[in-house]
C-alpha cells in the first residue's frame, strides 16, 4: 500500500541501460540525462562500494586512479556485469532526475537485448528495484529503437530496425507491434575499439587506453572506401622502450581492422533477412531498413549495408536517441497497460 502511494507522487522513466552509456527519459520531458555508464569506486571496510564519481567525471579517471581506486563498467554486452554496481549506477541516476526525496518511486521502464535470457532480464529488473523502484518493465532494445525512430511498429507491414550499440549489435524485423525475427551479437562499438587498441600493439608496438582508441576509430574510422577519413596521430607507450610514443595512422588501416566486425554486422543483417518470410521481405524492397545507434555514426556503415544486402538503408535522424525516446513514448500507456511491456515478476 505505501509503495503504491509513493508510486503516486513519483515520475515515470525510460532508461536505456547501455554498455557504453545510460540514457534517461522523463514522462512529459524528454531526455533529461545521459552520460557513460562508467562507475569510479573504493571498497569500504565492510565490502561495499563507495562512490567517487560516476559518468563522465568517473571516465575521465580511466587509467589514472591511484591505488585503491578502480574506474568500472557495471554492464558488459549489454547485461549486467557487476550488480552492486549497477544498482549504485542506477541509484545516481534516477537521484539525478527524480531528486533525493525518500517518499517518491519511480516506475521505470528499461530496455534489454532481444537475446537476453530470463535470468540476465531478472537482473536488471532487481537491479532497479534496489536502486528505488517501485515498478519495473523491460522491453526489448529493437523494439524500443524502431519506436524511437518513428517507425509504424504496430502496422501489419515490415519494419526492419539495425541498432549499433556498444556492446551488441540488435537486427529485428517488426510487425503488428511485435518481433517477427530478430537477432542480437556482441559485436559493436566496444568491441571495436579494442580489436584496434590490438592492431596498434601488433603493427606499431603501441599499447594504448580505451578513450584513446575509442577516439582513432571516431576520427580516422569508416566502414566503406568512399567515405574514408584522413588519418590522425595516435598516442601511447612504446612496447619495446616503455616510453611514450606517437603513431600516425590512416583511415583505411583503421578500416581495415575494423574488417572483422563489420562483416560480422553484415552476416547478422543478412541472416535475419534470409528468415524472412517472403510477404514481409516484399515490403522491406520498398521500406528498406533503418539504422540506428552510437555504432551507426561510422561512416559509410549504411553504404556498407546496402551494397551488401540490396536494400535502402536510412540512418535515424537522432540515432543516440531512439532507444531512449522509445522507451518514452511506451510510457505514454503505462497506466493503462502496455502490451509491449514485459512485467517485473
Amino acid at each position: 500500500m505505501f509503495t503504491r502511494v509513493k508510486s503516486f507522487f513519483s515520475k515515470d522513466l525510460g532508461i536505456d541501460l547501455g554498455t557504453s552509456s545510460i540514457c534517461v527519459f522523463e514522462r512529459g520531458k524528454g531526455i533529461v540525462l545521459r552520460e557513460p555508464s562508467v562507475i569510479a569506486c573504493r571498497t569500504s571496510a565492510a565490502g561495499r562500494p563507495v562512490l567517487l564519481a560516476v559518468g563522465e567525471q568517473a571516465r575521465r579517471m580511466t587509467g589514472r586512479t591511484p591505488a585503491g581506486v578502480r574506474v568500472a563498467r557495471p554492464l558488459a554486452d549489454g547485461v549486467i556485469a557487476d550488480h552492486d554496481l549497477a544498482v549504485e549506477l542506477l541509484r545516481w541516476c534516477i537521484a539525478q532526475v527524480h531528486g533525493r526525496a525518500s517518499f517518491t518511486a519511480p516506475r521505470l521502464v528499461v530496455c534489454a537485448p532481444v537475446g537476453t535470457t530470463p535470468v540476465e532480464r531478472r537482473a536488471v529488473r532487481q537491479a532497479a528495484m534496489g536502486a528505488g523502484a517501485s515498478r519495473v518493465w523491460t522491453l526489448d532494445e529493437p523494439l524500443a529503437a524502431a519506436l524511437g525512430a518513428g517507425l509504424p511498429v504496430g502496422e501489419p507491414a515490415a519494419s526492419m530496425i539495425v541498432d549499433v550499440g556498444g556492446g551488441t549489435t540488435e537486427v529485428a524485423i517488426i510487425s503488428l507491434g511485435g518481433i517477427v525475427i530478430s537477432r542480437s551479437v556482441r559485436c559493436a562499438g566496444e568491441a571495436m575499439d579494442e580489436t584496434l587498441r590490438l592492431h596498434l600493439k601488433r603493427r606499431h608496438g603501441l599499447v594504448v587506453g580505451d578513450a584513446e582508441a575509442e577516439r582513432a576509430k571516431i576520427s580516422a574510422g569508416c566502414a566503406h572506401a568512399a567515405a574514408a577519413n584522413g588519418g590522425c596521430l595516435v598516442k601511447g607507450r612504446d612496447v619495446a622502450s616503455g616510453l611514450p610514443r606517437a603513431v600516425e595512422i590512416a583511415g583505411a588501416e583503421v578500416r581495415e581492422a575494423l574488417a572483422e566486425h563489420l562483416q560480422a554486422i553484415c552476416a547478422t543483417v543478412r541472416d535475419v533477412l534470409d528468415r524472412c518470410p517472403p510477404e514481409l521481405s516484399a515490403d522491406l524492397l520498398d521500406q528498406g531498413l533503418v539504422l540506428c545507434g552510437g555504432g551507426s555514426l561510422l561512416p559509410g556503415l549504411d553504404r556498407l549495408l546496402a551494397e551488401t544486402v540490396r536494400l535502402g538503408v536510412h540512418r535515424a535522424e537522432a540515432p543516440l536517441n531512439c532507444v531512449a525516446v522509445g522507451l518514452g513514448r511506451s510510457l505514454e500507456n503505462l497506466a493503462r497497460g502496455n502490451e509491449l511491456l514485459e512485467a517485473d515478476g
